[in-house]
């Protein structure tokens, strides 16, 4: 479950009435873009802590109905851990062409790019800048945009070399994310619905003008650390030679991210019950990890031996409260209202929520008193992880043992966990449901590929697909459709 850096050799150019690409298709009609690979860059992963211990936590950028989650003026949308994979190729924007390097993102919708005018963001003084004077198709839109992302943010304004295609000249990069990328922007491969002011997608136009031999692309990433190749992303359809077996195909549940149904998640061949009545999942390229719900990604990383980070509301609702729920749940009182019943959270009619729980701990032991509202959620996890446990007929003590252990595996807030590299051989699988069938992952390096992700219902749970699940099997994007596909990976 790897670290990766990659590069797109693609060159690609918005230029006057076209949106026309820097190359030939082959024989059969697709655009193959091949994908190098570039050494670890950890100046990347420093700048992520360093954000992170400016306050700037991950932000949940997935939302109901499709649309981006805004705040104020501010659109939020998908590109959470880009810094561990950097998919990324040349393009031109403009007559003449002035070139950029972008990251393909299957999570957004908006391309943009570092302007000319922008002075006080450190990242706009080494990567390209868009120079609107230069071109003689610049037309100017006025409309305001800005972005926020998990790690980093942009705000500029839309522009566009057309009437017809629009993309965002970054003014401002505030931060030092975007000041160590490999990546002068982003060029997003997702629906209009959560395009920042509304612009047409790059791809929308690449389809429109007859660009491709079918609405549909996909990704193919070498797995083999020997070969040079990084893999391919085909524009036009599929190559018969990236994957094996047919593709399963699922549809597409709500346009805007690429989005569909998933069924339960299993760890060493058994199920978890956590998505036993489905949950929602994203095919994103722009995140490196595997992205799920806080309680099964503990699970994952207590099977797999991830050290992750010591919740103590967690380890405190089991010793306090652990008993007393697990008798509940023999007596087989009713899971969602466990919870409200011991005092931990209100039941609300469908699950307990918060109610600012007063938790006291010694003044001594470096705490003060306060609210914690963490203890409602930790109370909720340890049902579904008891719950489990039950189903294998584990003894109570095991049972207690068990959920006290899987709190100290809770993810990291940068989403990394370390795991002995000794154990991959012996690890456990991760299996995910898709289209009624199971998709295998087996352990490949010593860093867990699974961060915490908790969407409430309605719109969740909700799991994000990245590299670490894109790289195993080859994934079809069926723009016409309306459906995404996967396939072992050649």
């Amino acid at each position: 479950m790897g670290i990766r850096f990659r590069t797109l050799a693609f060159n690609l150019f918005l230029s006057s009435l076209l949106f026309s690409l820097a190359f030939s298709a082959s024989d059969d009609g697709l655009i193959r873009i091949k994908v190098k690979k570039l050494k670890l860059d950890g100046n990347s992963r420093l700048a992520a802590r360093l954000e992170s211990k400016e306050g700037r936590v991950p932000v949940r950028k997935y939302s109901p109905l499709g649309k981006v989650v805004s705040n104020a003026d501010t659109d939020v949308v998908a590109l959470e851990n880009y810094m561990d994979a950097q998919y990324y190729g040349e393009i031109g924007i403009g007559t003449p062409p002035q070139k950029f390097t972008v990251i393909f993102d299957t999570g957004s919708s908006n391309l943009w790019v570092p302007s000319s005018k922008c002075y006080f963001s450190l990242p706009c003084y080494v990567h390209s800048k868009y120079r609107s004077s230069q071109s003689r198709t610049y037309k100017m839109n006025g409309k305001s945009a800005a972005i926020q992302y998990g790690t980093g943010s942009i705000s500029g304004f839309l522009v566009g070399i057309t009437s017809r295609l629009e993309f965002i000249e970054a003014t401002s990069e505030p931060g030092v994310t975007f000041l160590v990328a490999k990546f002068d922007g982003i060029l997003g491969l997702g629906f209009q619905e959560i395009s920042v002011g509304n612009a047409t997608p790059v791809w929308y136009n690449m389809v429109k003008q007859g660009l491709v031999k079918e609405p549909v692309f996909s990704f193919w990433l070498n797995r083999n650390e020997n070969e040079e190749e990084g893999g391919e992303l085909v524009f036009g359809g599929v190559d018969p030679h990236h994957y094996k077996g047919q593709h399963t195909y699922v549809p597409v549940t709500q346009k805007g991210y690429w989005q569909f149904e998933m069924g339960d998640v299993l760890i060493d061949g058994k199920k978890t019950g956590h998505c036993s009545s489905r949950c929602s999942a994203i095919a994103d390229s722009g995140t490196s990890l595997i992205a799920g719900p806080t309680t099964v990604i503990a699970m994952i990383n207590q099977a797999i031996g991830a050290s992750g980070v010591v919740s103590q509301e967690c380890k405190s609702v089991v010793e306090q409260y652990g008993q007393s729920i697990l008798d509940l749940l023999l007596a087989e009182a009713k899971p969602e209202k466990i919870c409200s019943q011991v005092g931990l959270c209100t039941f609300d009619g469908t699950h307990g929520v918060s109610g600012g729980i007063e938790s006291v701990v010694d003044e001594q032991g470096g705490r003060l008193s306060g609210l914690h509202d963490a203890m409602c959620p930790a109370c909720e996890m340890a049902i579904v992880w008891m719950k489990n446990q039950l189903e294998q007929n584990k003894t109570q003590d095991r049972i207690l043992s068990y959920v006290n252990e899987l709190c100290e595996r809770l993810p990291s807030p940068m989403g990394e966990s370390a795991v002995d590299c000794g154990r991959i051989p012996s690890m456990p699988s991760v299996s995910f449901t898709i289209g009624g069938k199971e998709f295998k992952l087996s352990a490949e390096q010593c860093i867990s590929g699974f961060s915490g992700l908790d969407i409430p219902p309605p719109r969740g749970p909700l799991w994000i697909l990245g590299d670490v699940f894109m790289g195993p099997y080859h994934t079809v994007f069926d723009y016409g459709k309306l459906r995404v596909g996967f396939a072992e990976a050649a």
